[in-house]
């Protein structure tokens, strides 16, 4: 060989090696520049609180800006496809609420986007379980006794909600399928002006948050029957669970997960998954307790497994129930 030919290939050695290094430098370095978070409804709400202690979080973490970015509109489908078409760099990032769980089997061939195919999951962030709670009027005090009134005289139930296809909707949804009795339900826009007929008794039944109903119950303006899924409350502990009350299956809660468009660089979704973790299971826990939160801080793959469980169940029980969008 000769020296010509042997400086040809320590060149092209040094070109590689030099470009493998500046690759993983650019991993390493994300983020390099301001990371925006969108959230697909107005500011104010639970997901908003969520996303901004987790953009905290992260600007502190990570030295560089997680800026909120409110897109709210159409059921959370407004915001969420503004992440499904976004560069997949990892500076548009999404958070996600049940809405981007059920609107796949409520809007079905009309959703802008696969919910499966078109995003990349990070962590689930959090899980809230939801409280079914009566009007302080009606005449139930367990869940027993709603569900036989139920049956019995369905007519005399109006369920109220935050309008169709929202969690709080699937859970007594879900609740009813489960318990095989009726009601009559409303939908509103929004949980405020639900609220205000279930104190005044004009809607007897409803499900909500934890935080949302605990002073209402302690003060005697509703009575809370049952917590979804298998555990009591720490915020409610002589509310017995639905696993208790004899449902199981009634496991219905308000979730939130960070997402980004699919294609983002593993080396991305790991750094990101591993800094969510870390802020939702310590940096923001204390906080995420005192709203009524279980920090969850998953894996990608948890989080995706999650979704892909959960889809093709509640398109199940929005095809039973007949459900249609408002």
């Amino acid at each position: 060989m000769d020296g010509s030919t042997l400086r040809r290939r320590s060149l092209l050695a040094g070109g590689i090696l030099l470009i493998a290094s500046s690759g993983r430098g650019r991993a390493q370095a994300y983020p390099g520049r301001p990371v925006r978070i969108i959230v697909p409804y107005p500011p104010g709400g639970a997901t908003d609180t969520i996303a901004r202690l987790l953009a905290q979080e992260l600007t502190r973490t990570l030295g560089q800006s997680f800026v909120v970015e409110n897109r709210g509109g159409a059921a959370s489908i407004t915001g969420t496809q503004a992440v499904a078409t976004a560069a997949a760099d990892g500076y548009t990032l999404g958070i996600v609420d049940t809405a981007f769980l059920v609107n796949p089997g409520l809007f079905g061939d009309r959703l802008p986007y696969d919910a499966l195919r078109d995003f990349a999951p990070v962590s689930l962030l959090v899980r809230a379980p939801l409280a079914l709670v009566v009007a302080s009027q009606a005449p139930w005090r367990t869940v027993a006794e709603l569900v036989a009134h139920g049956k019995a005289k369905p007519e005399d139930i109006i369920f109220g909600s935050a309008g169709n296809g929202t969690a709080v909707h699937m859970a007594g949804e879900q609740f009813r399928q489960a318990a095989g009795f009726a009601y009559l339900h409303v939908p509103y826009r929004g949980g405020g002006p639900m609220f205000t007929d279930l104190l005044a008794g004009r809607v007897q039944m409803a499900f909500g948050t934890v935080p949302a109903v605990v002073e209402h119950v302690r003060a005697g303006r509703l009575r809370a029957l049952a917590i979804t899924g298998a555990e009591r409350s720490a915020l409610l502990h002589d509310v017995p669970s639905m696993a208790e009350a004899g449902f199981p299956q009634v496991d219905a809660a308000l979730i939130n997960a960070l997402i980004g468009p699919a294609g983002m660089p593993e080396a991305v979704i790991a750094r990101l998954g591993e800094a969510t973790r870390t802020a939702t299971l310590q940096g923001m826990s204390a906080r995420l307790a005192e709203l009524g939160f279980h920090p969850v801080g998953s894996t990608p793959e948890e989080a995706r497994e999650t979704f892909q469980a959960a889809i093709p169940r509640w398109a199940r029980i929005v095809r039973e129930g007949g459900i249609k969008p408002d």
